[in-house]
């Protein structure tokens, strides 16, 4: 019986090892990774301890968030022993393009991050991956949304690059989501049936998806990540550089037909609603989105705390349907009246309105609704009465003495009044007022203008607080601060304590005059074991049921663990004191702990004496076509040429009519190519001399558009069908598609 007991105990850790983890019976769906932004070392204890399973952080350079306070490269080991002892991932970002000449630098940073066990670099620059891939065969590259990639092709190409997971752009929807999940699957299955044909060799192709990650809550951005050259234009700070001055936060006009537009009170066309992902989480988890990520590296502690305890406590409720039902237990999305208080406490954290942003599809009127483009707060409804230093409102929210709130006219580019509340009290109802919604939703078809409304309240506000001359009837008023809330949010973080406790599963073996033997492991995979310093006994009284064993070994109190399953393995009737169980516990969580604490190895090259450039093999080189185009070498290594890039037929004409020899098509309308490389070939033709500036022959590439989208394909066949000159490659479909064709790589390439 002992051999018995003692092979069953070996078999356990080695089942565990090996992956062997307890499963449910059912099918159930895996719940996304919740990846949090840290932009110093308070936000990131802030992540962690409201249930974060990993975060994201920049270092001094390199980083698309050069204004958060961020890490040093001195700080990396101290960061990361933290973060994986509270079972906590940790990802640098490396996403911005990087020049030629800082390419040593940026060795010496991936080194640095490499050594500290750092997870993984989320990276936008194409040559960043490939020297990583040469620093390390094994170091995880996560493919930033800075490389713009919407499509199973783009996927496709960050593995090639070496990437373990993709980003996705924020414009992606549910259904181009699950388009990519099936490109991959599908691709996946090719790949299998080419591997195993009779007699061939294995196909290296043969690989599982590559997990995606899509952002959830935060900032969404006008323009494509990576794309966007408005910051760089108007003021010199490149977005790719770390240094968006954010202009689409600006107020504009609007010209049509060379006459301005009357806007009113929406002036911010291009500032979008904050993205909030909450309502579409079971959507995301039903599509197999592997990370779920917040936005906000520039934001409070209290914000990263509170966002991420809202999208916790949802995936975690979430997750009990799924692992207790399996995944009919996810069928629809959360209810809108479970999201009445998360809603509060999120528009509290940052909100400029939220909205799903483009999950659901596009709808532009929704997504930008004009009026502001900086935080607002809570809505509380509109100003009915201004009279004798007191404020008259029909609250739609909460309020107490002490929240701040601000008095919106409709200009948020000038001062606004606002304040602390300092008493409320219930004035008088009036009779019919204006329906009174939420400034940014738009008015229902059918619904009258005018109802009951009760009682409203009766905001005052600190002597010489308010200038009330400047509150008007119809203003709008929101709640900015709330700073019970704030405090809760400080608890939530503060002091030594783990405030978050991650599950442990344990389970205890043995018998009558054999030690008795605890196994925990966590999550990750760390396994240990632990031995009783005495035998068991056998019971009289109060045996080691699994509810005696549970109340003492999950006595986990000031540990980073709670005690989740339990396996009561004992056989008989045994007992051990208490001291001992308490000191099997203490010894297992230590054990566990210290396991955790050890720094990731990952393989590091050593340098080269080449020196510290990017090298590449020539297999490493991507070249679609047999041999490089050696007129375009020639030109190149002699001297410049002027190209002209025409976005219209009329520009086309008169680029013709000066004699422009190399020719480049971004047409709005694709269809207009065929006209135009008609009309460029008619204007040559008819040219009396040979059309050459130093013997290069004239020539007209047109552009594809630059973003593509699975199922788009029919339009790069619009455009091959024009028989250009060539091609301009400007995404990684792109590559794949034009591979026969001449081609150049734009600069929205990477």
């Amino acid at each position: 019986m002992a051999k018995h007991q003692t092979t069953s105990v070996e078999e356990t850790i080695a089942s565990e090892q090996s992956g062997g983890s307890f499963r449910p019976a059912h099918s159930a769906l895996p719940i996304p990774e919740l990846l949090a932004p840290a932009g110093d070392w308070e936000c990131a204890k802030a992540a962690v301890e409201n249930g974060a399973d990993a975060i994201y952080f920049g270092l001094g350079k390199f980083n698309a968030r050069m204004r958060a306070r961020n890490f040093t490269e001195a700080d990396l080991p101290k960061l990361m022993e933290s973060l994986h002892r509270r079972g906590v991932k940790g990802y640098v970002t490396f996403n911005t393009l990087v020049f030629a000449n800082e390419m040593a630098e940026a060795e010496q940073y991936l080194r640095a991050i490499i050594t500290a066990g750092v997870d993984a670099a989320i990276v936008q620059d194409v040559g960043i991956c490939r020297l990583i891939r040469q620093l390390s065969p094994d170091f995880p590259i996560h493919a930033s949304t800075q490389m713009t990639i919407t499509s199973a092709g783009g996927v496709e190409f960050a593995r090639e690059l070496g990437c373990h997971l993709v980003v996705l752009a924020r414009e992606c929807s549910l259904k181009e989501i699950e388009k990519i999940q099936t490109g991959q699957t599908d691709a996946g299955c090719r790949s299998q049936v080419a591997g195993c044909q009779p007699g061939g060799e294995h196909n290296p192709t043969n690989h599982p998806p590559l997990p995606l990650e899509v952002f959830v809550h935060g900032a969404l951005c006008v323009a494509y990540s990576g794309q966007c050259l408005t910051s760089e234009a108007l003021g010199g700070r490149s977005a790719n550089r770390g240094e968006c001055a954010q202009a689409c936060r600006l107020p504009y006009d609007l010209i049509s037909d060379g006459k301005p537009v009357p806007l009113g009170d929406k002036r911010y066309l291009l500032s979008p609603q904050d993205l909030a992902g909450l309502e579409v989480l079971a959507d995301l988890i039903r599509a197999g989105v592997a990370s779920l990520k917040i936005e906000g590296r520039l934001k409070s502690p209290e914000y990263v705390a509170n966002i991420t305890r809202v999208y916790r406590r949802a995936l975690d409720k979430l997750g009990t349907r799924n692992s207790e039902l399996g995944t009919d237990a996810i069928t629809e999305d959360i209810p809108h009246s479970a999201l009445r208080a998360p809603r509060y406490e999120i528009e509290m954290a940052f909100s400029r309105g939220l909205y799903t942003g483009w999950f659901r599809g596009i709808n532009n009127q929704e997504l930008v609704h004009a009026r502001f483009g900086k935080k607002r707060g809570v809505y509380l409804g509109e100003v009915t009465r201004v009279q004798g230093g007191k404020v008259f409102v029909h609250l739609l929210a909460p309020i107490k003495a002490g929240d701040g709130v601000v008095f919106d006219a409709g200009h948020p580019e000038e001062k606004e009044e606002g304040g602390r509340v300092y008493e409320i009290n219930v004035g008088q109802a009036s009779r019919l007022s204006p329906i009174t919604q939420h400034p940014n939703r738009v008015t229902r078809k059918g619904e009258t203008g005018r109802m009951p409304v009760p009682p409203c309240e009766v905001l005052t506000f600190g002597r010489g607080d308010i200038d009330f001359s400047r509150v008007h009837v119809g203003d709008k008023v929101w709640k900015t601060s709330d700073p019970e809330l704030d405090r809760r949010l400080r608890q939530s973080f503060s002091g030594d304590r783990p405030h978050f406790q991650r599950p442990i599963q344990m389970e205890v073996h043995g018998h009558v005059g054999r030690s008795m033997t605890l196994i925990a492991r966590d999550e990750i995979g760390h396994v240990v074991q632990v031995e009783s310093a005495m035998s068991l006994a056998k019971a009289e009284k109060q045996p080691l049921n699994t509810e005696r064993l549970r109340e003492k070994l999950g006595r986990l109190g000031g540990t980073p663990f709670k005690l989740g399953d339990l396996k009561n393995i004992l056989e008989g009737d045994v007992m051990l004191p208490s001291s001992e169980l308490n000191r099997l516990r203490r010894k297992a969580a230590g054990l566990l702990d210290a396991l955790r604490a050890q720094p990731k190895r990952w393989t590091l090259n050593p340098r080269s004496s080449r020196g510290n450039e990017a090298r590449f093999s020539k297999s490493e080189i991507r070249n679609p076509k047999s041999e490089i185009d050696r007129s375009l070498l020639t030109s190149a290594a002699t001297e410049s040429e002027l190209v002209v890039l025409v976005r219209n037929l009329a520009q086309l004409e008169a680029a013709l009519r000066c004699g422009a020899q190399t020719i480049y098509c971004e047409f709005e309308d694709v269809k207009k190519y065929r006209e135009a490389v008609a009309l460029f070939r008619n204007v040559r033709s008819r040219d009396a001399s040979p059309s050459t500036i130093n013997h290069q022959p004239s020539t007209i590439w047109l552009a594809p558009p630059r973003i593509f989208k699975t199922g788009e394909e029919w339009i790069l066949k619009q455009v091959r069908a024009c028989n250009a000159d060539g091609y301009l490659v400007r995404n990684y479909d792109h590559l794949k598609f034009f591979a026969d064709c001449r081609c150049i790589g734009d600069f929205s390439l990477n």
